[in-house]
């Protein structure tokens, strides 16, 4: 048998890479990972001692599975006390707000789900249809609000924020934070343990000097590229290596957690850096 010519075999190990890389994206860009954190604190009551929250962020309409099955059976299997979401369920580009709906509908029968907006809510133009869907299908929506949730003779204050694009038009505007500043100094009143929401992982300093004992955030997408022993590359409001893409962050004594997030916006792929959901148990130290 002749022997492969150079640009023969040259081409098969081109095809290859291409053919792994492809491979490597679809994986890369489906296949959820779960990330598990303990909060252990003395503040926290017994009545609460693993207490479970499932953090789901920045869908984007992104669908895995039938109807989200894949996605409900992971939060499902987690078996949490609460499901908190922080924002970005749609995307702006290609507004569909039916692939989300797929997950909300399951979500609700798993437990109480509670919601605050991201920036392409506000920029969708049509955050009232999506608010109104989200009500009727039982989701607590906490925008600049509140809510308490009571376990025995214990209580933790769930606090939420919405996005401060709602005050802008896109991202040559800027952000304005007055509004969000305002009702966070309002909201973070009182000696409750305090859980916030917020879409905003880059504001975590004024949410640490408002004495916000955890909060949940997304928006970064984990910088969309994560470069091994650096992290993200690249996050909207944060610009090249940003400081908050995934995982915990500490301040004080605040803790935050940033979700990577589970589907893209402008930038459809990700490199080292799979969709992700975040659950996190109290623990009592008491």
């Amino acid at each position: 048998m002749r022997k492969l010519s150079r640009r023969v075999k040259v081409m098969i190990i081109l095809a290859l890479l291409i053919i792994g890389c492809i491979i490597f994206s679809i994986w890369q860009n489906n296949s959820i990972v779960i990330s598990k954190f303990d909060y252990n604190s003395f503040i926290i009551s017994e009545e609460f001692n693993n207490f479970k929250i499932v953090h789901i962020s920045d869908l984007h309409n992104k669908v895995f599975g039938k109807e989200q099955d894949k996605l409900i059976e992971k939060v499902e299997a987690l078996e949490p006390d609460i499901i908190v979401i922080t924002g970005d369920l749609i995307d702006r580009r290609r507004y569909n707000l039916e692939k989300s709906m797929y997950f909300i509908n399951s979500a609700v029968e798993i437990a109480p789900v509670y919601y605050v907006s991201g920036n392409h809510e506000a920029w969708s133009g049509r955050f009232p249809e999506i608010e109104e869907r989200l009500i009727e299908s039982g989701v607590k929506i906490i925008d600049d609000s509140e809510t308490e949730i009571r376990r025995g003779n214990s209580s933790i204050k769930l606090l939420g924020l919405s996005d401060p694009d709602f005050l802008t038009s896109d991202y040559i505007d800027g952000t304005d934070t007055s509004k969000l500043e305002e009702n966070l100094i309002r909201l973070s009143e009182g000696e409750e343990f305090k859980i916030l929401l917020s879409h905003r992982p880059e504001l975590f300093e004024l949410y640490s000097d408002n004495n916000i004992d955890m909060i949940f955030s997304g928006h970064a997408h984990g910088g969309q590229i994560r470069l091994p022993f650096i992290g993200g590359l690249i996050a909207p409001d944060q610009g090249l290596f940003p400081k908050y893409t995934a995982g915990r962050y500490t301040s004080n004594t605040s803790t935050m957690y940033v979700s990577r997030g589970l589907g893209n916006s402008l930038f459809p792929v990700r490199v080292f850096n799979r969709p992700e959901i975040i659950s996190v148990t109290l623990k009592s130290d008491k």
